[in-house]
């Protein structure tokens, strides 16, 4: 078995709330730049800034005396919102989601004076919900020709009336939302009550709901806040790195074996690094150290009350260097006074815990906390590593991250997410498909488009880096032969053994949120566009095919090669490509960059070469071509008898490498491709593949 599943029980509510606050978080987190870009500007350049700048900051007139508008004001009314709303609407729906979501939004924001965050939040997943809703209507009844006028009208039409009803009527709502918000804010801290907050927010963080409580719920109030006001409290009632920096402090005088040992490594990371995860462990330990968290963290809110200091806008991640870097001018003193205090008062508490513990003998050790922790997580991260000193995976799987979940979604990840990924991935889909597991969803993309939300990534072994800092939650395969690999082997177990360990424990739990789960292979019909897609098994040769037409020609098949070397064979395949006008000669040079930088090679005596990602605007329409070389040639030290080019719009061309996919994973089909003496018989072998 190529790594290692944990399948435990969890109670429906914790899991639900996780996959709620997750995401809730997810729409605001990958937009923390833009926060950050809006919180220095404010920063620097409004009035009461370090450099004010009336043209920037949005205050006083011009020349002509008209009020100067600035970005200040733009980027939070506009920008930011329609961030959070498109992210929000292609985590339920790719990219036609985030596009419709975003149109949607236009509607609140404009319907309001205040920023639409809430607003955004809501609309953003909505809208691509109802138009996910409204595609199913008439997926697959479509006449082949009018997919792009369909699908972009229907956008267009929903996402108007879309967004008419928000400026008429949840605008209104979310406004009367905000304000109560506000108003509940605003009572807690006139009446001293705010640090209270605590009593809540340091368990949960936890319980890893820190991201759904500040980003999710903390950050769109505090950037209302902090346009009213110029800084905002509430920026640093959950991010503050006091209460933790306090705890692990505490285990370094006080702690004893591998806690005490790795504590200081860990204060580092936590401080200096902003990941909070690193001291869950530790409280886990001893669950009575939460008294410690809660005390920290209302100090640091109360001294923060008293010195009414705040944050222009959010600091993520939790670290010091990003805390200050988003001060607000006349909050230093305090802002740095609510980490000192908050870190000594969760000091003292969790020094006397530790030095008065009776239970020394029967306390957990780091180990068994840190896998508590990545069991409520549901993933191993590096970050535990660094605690334990272990590393994940096993003989298949990449070093870095364990599931602890069923697998539900996997991609296949290549450069340009047209060739070798759609390749391998119908190889892998019909061997899950025949392992009993037809609801696992194996998709194809470009490396550039990858998000974090798979559960298994696998990719040519040369491209491995750059797949796994865009997807740090998934398992990592690498290979090198995408017909015939043994890894293959492996992922299917791993499916096997996650899914039936997975059945006894909270059903539903993937690695991505609900909605951005997509249908089976043998039902989706993939909107144009979508980074990730499905090889769909539909015959498409010699012009007969119902989508993709005239994909593969007779012209494009050539049974006896005449180039004697690899990049010759990729000149010739490109040839045909340029003959029938589907490419330019800039793509046949792509091919050859794509060639140098990670071999096309596929085993069984196959190659796809094909052009880079950023190749993809030389394509004008799809094609592929065939070329047989009956004595073989040599491709980077392997053999190669077959050469298909490829270029690939949307999906076109993905019903014939999924039947080139099934031909040269049985080796009956490849001696019947060997011997054939005509056109028509090669025709008629990928034509029969998938009748």
């Amino acid at each position: 078995m190529a790594t290692e599943t944990v399948a435990k029980p969890r109670t429906s509510v914790r899991v639900g709330v996780q996959k709620f606050g997750t995401f809730l978080s997810g729409m605001i987190m990958p937009n923390i730049g833009a926060f950050i870009a809006w919180g220095l500007i404010t920063a620097l350049f409004i009035e009461k800034g370090w450099f004010p700048v009336a043209e920037l900051g949005g205050f006083g007139t011009n020349a002509e005396g008209d009020p100067n508008v600035g970005i200040v004001g733009p980027m939070v009314t506009y920008l930011l919102p329609i961030l959070i709303a498109y992210t929000g609407g292609r985590m339920v729906y790719d990219v036609r989601g985030g596009v419709v979501g975003a149109i949607a939004t236009m509607g609140v924001i404009a319907g309001t004076d205040a920023p639409m965050f809430i607003g955004a939040m809501i609309m953003g997943p909505l809208g691509a919900w109802t138009m996910k809703k409204i595609d199913a209507l008439w997926d697959g009844k479509i006449r082949p020709g009018f997919e792009m006028l369909v699908n972009n009208f229907s956008a267009g039409i929903w996402g108007a009336v879309l967004a008419l009803g928000g400026f008429y009527g949840l605008s209104w709502v979310v406004q009367r939302f905000t304000d109560g918000a506000g108003a509940v804010v605003g009572f807690l801290v006139n009446n001293g009550l705010l640090p209270l907050t605590s009593i809540f927010i340091e368990p949960a963080k936890v319980l890893f709901l820190n991201n759904a409580i500040n980003h999710g719920v903390l950050t769109p109030l505090g950037i209302q806040q902090s346009l009213e006001q110029g800084k905002s409290i509430l920026f640093l009632l959950e991010a503050n790195p006091g209460p933790g920096l306090g705890i692990l402090l505490a285990y370094m005088f006080f702690g004893r074996g591998a806690a005490k040992a790795s504590a200081p490594g860990a204060a580092i990371i936590h401080f200096l690094g902003g990941i909070h995860e690193i001291y869950f462990p530790y409280v886990l330990m001893k669950p009575i150290l939460i008294l410690a968290a809660i005390g920290g963290g209302m100090t640091g809110i109360a001294t923060m009350a008293i010195t009414n200091s705040g944050l222009v806008a959010p600091a993520a991640p939790g670290s010091i260097i990003a805390v200050l870097a988003q001060t607000s001018r006349d909050s230093y003193v305090g802002v740095i006074l609510a980490v000192i205090l908050a870190t000594a008062v969760s000091f003292l508490i969790a020094s006397v815990i530790l030095r008065t513990s009776k239970n020394k003998g029967e306390e957990d050790d780091l180990s068994a906390a840190t896998s508590r922790m990545e069991a409520m997580k549901g993933k191993k991260s590096s970050v535990s590593s660094a605690l334990t000193g272990e590393q994940a995976g096993a003989s298949g799987a990449q070093p870095g991250t364990v599931l602890t979940r069923p697998v539900q979604n996997i991609v296949f990840a290549c450069d340009a997410g047209m060739g070798s990924s759609a390749m391998g991935a119908s190889v892998l889909r019909n061997k899950i498909k025949a392992a009993g597991f037809p609801d696992v969803k194996v998709t194809n993309s470009a490396i550039a488009n990858l998000s974090d939300t798979y559960d298994v990534v696998v990719t040519h072994q040369d491209l491995t880096e750059r797949a796994q800092p865009r997807t740090s939650s998934a398992v990592h395969y690498s290979v090198d032969n995408f017909m015939n690999s043994p890894k293959y082997e492996e992922i299917v177990e791993l499916v096997r053994s996650s899914n039936s360990e997975g059945a006894a424990s909270e059903t539903g739990t993937t690695a991505a949120p609900a909605g951005d789960a997509q249908p089976t292979a043998a039902a989706t019909s993939v909107a144009a566009g979508h980074g990730a897609h499905v090889a769909e098994p539909a015959p498409a040769v010699d012009g007969q095919a119902t989508e993709g037409k005239g994909v593969l020609l007779r012209e494009s098949v050539v049974l006896n090669g005449t180039a004697t070397d690899r990049d010759a064979a990729i000149d010739e395949a490109g040839k045909l490509l340029l003959d029938r006008g589907a490419v330019d000669m800039s793509y046949v040079h792509a091919m050859h960059e794509r060639e140098e930088s990670v071999s096309t090679y596929m085993g069984s005596f196959l190659a796809i070469p094909h052009g880079t990602n950023d190749a993809k605007e030389h394509i004008n329409h799809s094609a592929v071509s065939i070329i047989r070389y009956p004595e073989g040639i040599d491709w980077g030290g392997k053999q190669v008898k077959f050469v298909v080019g490829v270029a690939g719009i949307n999906n076109e061309h993905l019903h014939i490498l999924s039947s080139i996919a099934k031909i040269f994973t049985n080796k009956a089909q490849v001696a019947r491709l060997e011997e054939a003496g005509t056109v028509d018989e090669v025709l008629e072998l990928f034509g029969k593949v998938n009748s």
